[in-house]
């Protein structure tokens, strides 16, 4: 009888029953996969450990580590250091085996590639940031090879940052404001997705020999939040990033949501939302209400952190553009929990230090406009969730691919 198949659903390992006869190097396969993720999450694992967080038997835990090793995955600790027994006392068998992640043996890149901006950051096997770097582009619609010119860049600036070479990355994670499909293709229906339609998995795999996984940033904020935010373990989560206009990223039953185009969490219908009417996202909205009222307080820049400071003061017109916020983000939200009915709905992004003001609005008003609300919270990765994501997301590749890909001594 095989043993049973084990698999990663975005930061926790679940068994899966074998739908047809597991072959010898698919138990390989899934078996290593688990038995990494069991000591990618703690410093040091004994044999035992491991076959409790992997349900597999000492043998089979015994095979995957001595694989691991010889591949530079792991490695095996010594024995600690113990005071000598004393005369007459029992002797107990040899100690435990104690191995640990070679945490360094490769790296991971995780990008968040915006309109405007680009940002790389590279982590260590365990998922530790080692170094970051961020660029503008000169403008939004730019071609394609100056786009790519810009990424590849950045990715060698936090790379040199971190002190690793090229020829270390064995995955790179990346997320693009446009639709994607489960095949990492993006959809480009619209102009402004089409910006991102630059094929740079094949650029970065010419230039590197990258592997390059290609997703819609909110899919990797779901991923991200799931994994370091607010949402550990919950399987039924949208994350919506909601800085400039609106997107979704939607988990169901622990597995990302994409449909068939990978337009699965596009927010086109809040057109159509009674007391919605468009995908605008709160910076957006705060800037347009605040200028149509005459401008912040005291004069000064019109921008969104205004409008959250001014509120924080107790100034009328701010706290009055806050009520509408709340109501109008109770709206999105209620439409979202009718069609998903999702546990969390986490609001991220670049507003998420400011969004905290929203939620007792949010709250109250949830109940008047569906019968399913969902708990509603802020992430606690504000800009970074999505290079977060990125990087869970490289590390899951890395995970289940670690017997095909070659780690750098």
């Amino acid at each position: 009888m095989p043993e049973q198949l084990w698999v990663r659903l975005h930061g926790e390992v679940k068994i899966r029953k074998p739908q047809r006869a597991a072959t010898p190097q698919l138990l390989r396969r899934v078996n290593s996969q688990a038995v990494l993720s069991a000591i990618r999450g703690a410093d040091v694992a004994t044999g035992t450990e491991l076959m409790a967080g992997t349900g597999l038997t000492r043998a089979s835990v015994i095979a995957v580590c001595e694989e691991l090793i010889q591949r530079g995955w792991i490695r095996e600790l010594d024995a600690p250091r113990k005071n000598p027994p004393v005369a007459g006392s029992p002797q107990k068998g040899r100690p435990a085996r104690r191995f640990e992640l070679s945490a360094r043996a490769g790296v991971v890149l995780g990008l968040d590639i915006g309109a405007a901006t680009t940002t790389a950051v590279v982590a260590d096997l365990r998922g530790t940031v080692l170094a970051r770097a961020g660029a503008s582009f000169r403008a939004a619609d730019i071609p394609a090879g100056e786009r790519i010119s810009l990424v590849d860049r950045v990715c060698l600036q936090a790379l040199e940052a971190a002190g690793e070479r090229p020829g270390k990355v064995l995955a790179v994670g990346a997320g693009i404001a446009a639709p994607v499909d489960r095949d990492g293709n993006v959809l480009s229906a619209q102009h402004f997705w089409s910006l991102f339609d630059v094929d740079l998995r094949s650029a970065l795999a010419d230039l590197h020999g990258w592997r390059v996984l290609l997703e819609n940033d909110a899919n990797l904020a779901a991923l991200g939040e799931r994994w370091r935010g607010s949402a550990p373990g919950v399987d039924d989560l949208v994350v919506l990033l909601a800085g400039e206009r609106l997107g979704a990223g939607v988990l169901e039953s622990g597995r990302l949501l994409h449909g068939r185009g990978g337009g699965a969490g596009e927010m086109g219908f809040l057109d159509m939302v009674q007391g919605v009417g468009s995908s605008d996202g709160i910076a957006s909205l705060a800037r347009q209400w605040l200028a149509e009222a005459g401008g912040p307080a005291g004069g000064g820049k019109v921008n969104a952190r205004r409008v959250f400071e001014d509120a924080a003061a107790g100034n009328a017109t701010a706290l009055a553009i806050l009520d509408r916020l709340a109501e109008r983000m109770a709206r999105v939200i209620a439409a979202i929990a009718s069609l998903i009915n999702p546990e969390l709905v986490v609001i991220g992004g670049a507003v998420a230090d400011s969004a905290d003001a929203l939620l007792p609005g949010i709250t109250a008003a949830l109940p008047r406009f569906t019968a399913t609300p969902p708990r509603v919270t802020v992430s606690p990765l504000g800009d970074t969730v999505v290079t977060v994501g990125a990087i869970r997301h490289a590390l899951d590749f890395v995970e289940a691919n670690a017997l095909e890909l070659a780690v750098a001594p």
